[in-house]
């Protein structure tokens, strides 16, 4: 099987981190997001993968070629940010005479089986149940099974189920003419060609779509939401505290993730605390934080922070003479 994973997205809501590095290369429990999800279909024997480029694409470029020699790599240039199903569309030549294929959002980490998505009959679609489905392409089901309507981001939602972006086709062929489709007759919602309008021409072509509901589904778009699913993975991956190796007068608080490559000394790191390649730590407490490569950090107080590549965050002590019964407030 063969997967197809976007990743041209230019990720204006995680600047300034995203000025210079692609959103799906940024660290997530010591790994790469697009790292976490390689992994995924690797441990699920897919060893070629369609990569739809566009925004510090050499970037992402040069990063799987250099940690993934084993998987056979090829990329697609979206020069303009026309949608996803537009990037699917452009990827559609490494596709189209499969017998089936999987598309995966690269900016999102999953928690479930997906040898058990893998292996269903029909064209699938990962779903969850949300709050607010306005974001999101939403599905409707007809009775307990087949897919009967897809909407991407409706004013109205007549579902609670969002597609979290993850899609097993089991008719290439049709997806890429269903995609032909939607972009010769300019068929866009919010101006981009969306791969939920080509699904729904699937399914009017007699296309037969399940769902498959999605334990776990971590969007890494926001910083807050990169946050949590650092939280989340450092959370399931757990702390050998053996491998962390020797800091001088350093309390570790687990779950963390620290480079054997930092240097960290007089400091409390963690919890839910990513520390990167060559990064260097003194006297600080950090927490609940992401600290990228090759970062210093001196004297500092960090909670629910990221610090980006060879960025460096210098704070001070204070020195205060209070009285009895006093409160004090530091910002």
């Amino acid at each position: 099987m063969k997967a197809v994973i976007p990743v041209a997205g230019v990720g204006t809501r995680l600047r300034p981190h995203t000025y210079t590095q692609p959103k799906v290369l940024l660290n997530v429990a010591g790994k790469p997001i697009l790292g976490h999800i390689i992994d995924m279909l690797v441990s699920n024997s897919i060893k070629e993968i369609a990569l739809v480029i566009g925004y510090l694409g050499e970037k992402i470029k040069n990063y799987v070629e250099l940690n993934y020699p084993e998987v056979k790599f090829n990329f697609v240039e979206q020069d303009e940010p026309l949608g996803l199903g537009h990037a699917i569309y452009l990827a559609s030549r490494y596709f189209e005479n499969e017998d089936e294929i999987l598309i995966i959002l690269g900016d999102t980490i999953f928690d479930f089986d997906l040898s058990k998505f893998l292996n269903s009959e029909f064209t699938t679609l990962g779903i969850k149940s949300v709050e607010d489905p306005r974001r999101f392409g939403v599905v409707m089901l007809d009775g307990d099974k087949f897919v009967k309507k897809l909407v991407e981001k409706p004013s109205q939602p007549e579902s609670n189920l969002a597609i979290v972006g993850i899609y097993l086709i089991k008719n290439p062929k049709l997806l890429k003419e269903s995609l032909e489709e939607v972009i010769k007759s300019e068929i866009k919602t919010r101006g981009e060609y969306q791969l939920t309008d080509a699904l729904q021409l699937m399914i009017n072509k007699g296309e037969k779509i399940v769902t498959f509901e999605i334990d776990g589904w971590y969007d890494c778009g926001k910083p807050e939401t990169l946050l949590q699913t650092n939280r989340f993975l450092l959370e399931r991956n757990g702390t050998n505290l053996k491998k962390l190796g020797r800091f001088e007068n350093v309390l570790i608080i687990p779950p963390v993730y620290i480079s054997s490559t930092s240097k960290i000394e007089n400091s409390i790191i963690g919890p839910y605390t990513t520390i990167s390649d060559g990064v260097e730590i003194s006297s600080s407490i950090i927490r609940n934080s992401i600290i990228g490569d090759d970062a210093k950090i001196y004297n500092a107080l960090l909670d629910s922070s990221i610090v980006g590549i060879g960025a460096m965050v210098k704070g001070d002590y204070k020195k205060v003479n209070i009285g009895d019964s006093s409160e004090v407030e530091f910002y």
